[in-house]
Order: structure tokens, then sequence, then C-alpha cells
């Protein structure tokens, strides 16, 4: 069993930073990807970044040149540094742990944590 928990959410201004954590615990596979999606009312969940365990990543559009993910694969740890935050960054945000073993491909989430950004 994995799990993977969140933190790191809140209210900011536009303009501003916020940095979400998100720690994996159980049977985890070295070889994985973690990343953030985001969900805003009544829209899809998107991908906002992604990192594998050997550090390439993967940005949304939306976000390059603000956001940064990286990881300490010692503490199977993910994080999102978030910069000049817009209102449209409001959302909630998951974090997710893919990997493939034996064959099946295995993808966990987080339990979600609110971004609030203000005008």
């Amino acid at each position: 069993q994995v799990q993977l928990v969140e933190s790191g959410g809140g209210l900011v201004q536009a303009g501003g930073s916020l940095r979400l954590s998100c720690a994996a615990s159980g049977s985890i596979f070295s070889i994985n990807t973690m990343g953030w999606y985001r969900q805003a009312p009544g829209k899809q969940r998107d991908l906002v970044a992604s990192i594998t365990s050997v550090g390439s990543t993967n940005y949304a559009d939306s976000v390059k040149g603000r956001f940064t993910i990286f990881r300490d694969n010692a503490k199977n740890t993910v994080y999102l540094q978030m910069n000049s935050l817009k209102p449209d960054d409001t959302a909630v945000y998951y974090c997710n742990l893919d990997f493939r073993r034996y064959g099946s491909v295995y993808s966990y989430w987080g339990q979600g944590t609110q971004v609030t950004v203000s005008s």
C-alpha cells in the first residue's frame, strides 16, 4: 500500500509564492514519476508538472518559468515551488505517483490541497 500526504496549500496574494510538499510512504518502486495536477471548479484535472526518479521534468505551458518541481529521492518526497502566482492558479492541487512493476502500471494520488490566489 502506498500513501501520499500533501501539505503547503493556502491563500496567497497575486505575485506571491507557495511551496507544496508531497511525501510518499509504502512499497514504492524506485523508478517512478511523481507529479502535480490541479483541478479548478468545473474544469478537468490537468498536469502541472512532473519529474522522474532521474530528474527529467515536464511542465504545463501555463506554469513554465514560474513553477519548479523537484524531489528528494531519499525521502520519497516531491515539491512544487510556485512563484509569481496568478488568480488562474487557484485550484485543488493533487500529488501523483506512477510506476510500472511486473507489467502493470500503478497510480496513486494524494488527498489534494487547496491553493487560492487573490487578486
